[in-house]
């Protein structure tokens, strides 16, 4: 009985598309979308490498942090080959590279807390906080990189 209920449509309206015109223009809908050729505007971009930054640092940085934490704790033999290691150039860049992520999560992350708040969510400041971000992340990078090396 609740079934028969269920299925007749209340004051005429129908219980799904079916019946619905079938003649209203729609344009169809893409079937290959090309990320790479759709333009993102910059606080999308800011946003993603947040959660790139943070994927990278969850995945990579703290692993490598605890095992250098753990061999130059090991023995001094240990420690000095931890520096030899930390002084070739590829090590270098991997830990530029940790440095950025550390430094973009921390400055998009002010950034979004601000946002929270209903700082800086009209067009434009969302575009020049986005810029901020990149350039202060990119610059504080710049600093630690001319320094490590």
């Amino acid at each position: 009985m609740a079934g028969s209920l269920l299925s007749k449509p209340i004051s005429g309206v129908p219980m799904s598309d079916s019946g619905l015109r079938g003649d209203l223009s729609r344009r169809p809908r893409p079937v290959y979308l090309d990320l790479v050729r759709i333009r993102q505007p910059v606080p999308a971009i800011i946003s993603i490498l947040h959660r790139l930054s943070g994927a990278l640092l969850f995945l990579i940085g703290i692993p490598l942090l605890l095992y250098a934490l753990q061999q130059s704790l090991a023995s001094p033999e240990a420690y000095a080959a931890l520096q030899g290691n930390l002084g070739r150039p590829i090590v270098k860049l991997m830990l530029l590279g940790l440095v950025w992520a550390y430094l973009h999560h921390f400055c998009a992350g002010l950034r979004f807390l601000l946002l929270d708040l209903h700082i800086g969510t009209a067009l434009k400041p969302a575009r020049q906080s986005s810029f901020a971000v990149l350039v202060v992340s990119l610059a504080l990078t710049a600093i630690i990189g001319a320094r490590l090396w």
